[in-house]
């Protein structure tokens, strides 16, 4: 298990009852979470006066509803790094916290390799990764397929200083990109993706991970420089585990380039039990070059 517990600006707070209370910057949201199938012990009044609370509905999705009035969205920071936090009607903030524990080792790599680093980003939302990877001296190419994720991650690489840096923003089908890329002979010393369970790329391109991510692999290693630094895989997939991950990664990129493989859970403290909330997996491979 990864964890991200470096935050100053975020805080899971509690859990329990298929709920958890979390702390972004000055502002209190309470939030389902399908893994916390544990009690809430004491649901006191930090819990009932939380400022935003996003209810499911019995028919499917839901909705929020504040104690207090909210701005429209605002900053909260990771060291150096960023990020507009805006509550939207899926429950989510626009950032998934634990990620902060790949964005610090994906600085590390970069910084430490000493040499120009060109990263693709893949399934890149809002651009944590994408801010991070920048921030620690890399080109970056960005790459979703919702033209409002990609203007997101525009923001935050302005808010994080970054306006100016070497940022591609792409609004694409990423199974299709990297087609292209290869046909144009573009490389990449990383590559970094978040594929998600299921989606739909700009033009109704149907993405099912069980179905598509082993062959998308097998595409990115075309686009993978002769002198490559790592590839890092996120999935929040529901019964994927570290293990499939890893042969995934072994029967692909390690299988090509050698290197090393590490896979594995991440996750979040909890601040009032201390107990860890898992959200989700990684698999590292590294060229060790």
């Amino acid at each position: 298990m990864q964890m991200a517990t470096d935050w100053q600006d975020y805080e899971l707070i509690d859990t329990g009852n298929g709920e958890k209370l979390e702390r972004w910057g000055d502002v209190i949201l309470r939030r389902p979470d399908p893994q916390i199938i544990w009690p809430l012990r004491n649901e006191n009044a930090e819990w009932k006066q939380a400022d935003g609370h996003y209810y499911r509905s019995a028919s499917g999705g839901g909705q929020w509803t504040y104690k207090r009035a909210l701005p429209e969205r605002w900053n909260i920071s990771y060291g150096p790094l960023k990020f507009h936090i805006k509550p939207t009607s899926f429950k989510h903030t626009g950032l998934f916290p634990e990620q902060a524990v790949n964005w610090s080792w994906m600085m590390k790599k970069i910084r430490e390799a000493n040499r120009p680093i060109r990263v693709l980003n893949l399934f890149a939302y809002t651009g944590g990764a994408t801010v991070a990877a920048a921030s620690a001296g890399a080109d970056v190419c960005h790459v979703d397929a919702a033209k409002g994720m990609v203007q997101w991650a525009k923001e935050n690489a302005e808010l994080s200083g970054l306006g100016s840096a070497p940022i591609r923003y792409i609004t694409d089908d990423v199974f299709k990109f990297v087609q292209r890329e290869e046909r144009r002979g573009r490389q990449y010393e990383a590559i970094i993706m978040d594929p998600p369970s299921y989606g739909r790329g700009p033009n109704g391109e149907m993405w099912k991970l069980e179905e598509n991510l082993f062959p998308f692999l097998e595409s990115c290693m075309s686009i993978l420089s002769d002198k490559p630094l790592f590839v890092l895989v996120n999935s929040y997939t529901t019964g994927l585990s570290p293990t499939v991950l890893s042969n995934l990664l072994n029967l692909s990129f390690r299988r090509k380039f050698g290197g090393t493989l590490d896979c594995g859970e991440i996750g979040l403290p909890i601040a009032r039990s201390g107990m860890t909330l898992p959200c989700g997996i990684y698999g590292r491979w590294e060229s060790g070059k």
